[in-house]
């Protein structure tokens, strides 16, 4: 079983190298956002399992770049190496970032769903730059920046055309044709 397991993760890794699945990472916040604002816990959970699974959905690359190897290392490094008080703090971010995001908009809130989202993506880059030498940090910022921009567009998107949607019918309201 355990050879399995570490063929399998081996496996897994080797597809990380694959910067299609860094792009599409951020993007799982779409669907995530949108399942926490319909209070959906099946859509959520689903969107986390897509998540996690999602490194390994394309194919290994035949060359992976510098810095992808270099930001990979650095990831692995960091993953296997000793587990801190301090490591165990910053891993919470992770799943507190998703959480505050569900509240806020569970709760309606844009201002704290951007906090959030914002809050998380800054992290991650800024984290990338403490594990990893410059190649390997810039080689996640692209992605990461590039997910953040969309997330955010998309996000403050919808929410000004539900606010539109809910305003113009109300405005019409008296109006005799």
């Amino acid at each position: 079983m355990m050879e399995w397991l570490n063929e399998l993760a081996a496996w897994a890794w080797a597809r990380h190298h694959n910067e299609l699945s860094w792009y599409i990472r951020p993007l799982f916040l779409l669907p995530f956002a949108y399942f926490s604002y319909r209070r959906s816990g099946w859509g959520i959970a689903l969107t986390l399992v897509a998540l996690a699974t999602s490194m390994a959905w394309f194919p290994a690359p035949e060359h992976p770049t510098a810095g992808a190897i270099e930001m990979l290392a650095a990831e692995r490094e960091y993953l296997l190496g000793e587990w801190t008080p301090a490591k165990i703090a910053v891993a919470l971010l992770v799943p507190l970032m998703l959480g505050g995001l569900a509240t806020a908009l569970w709760r309606r809130s844009l201002v704290w769903a951007l906090v959030a989202i914002n809050g998380g993506g800054l992290f991650k880059i800024t984290w990338s730059f403490v594990v990893s030498d410059t190649a390997g940090a810039m080689q996640l910022l692209y992605p990461a920046a590039a997910g953040l921009v969309v997330v955010n567009a998309v996000v403050l998107f919808m929410w000004r055309r539900r606010r539109v949607a809910h305003v113009v019918p109300s405005a019409h309201a008296g109006s005799t044709g």
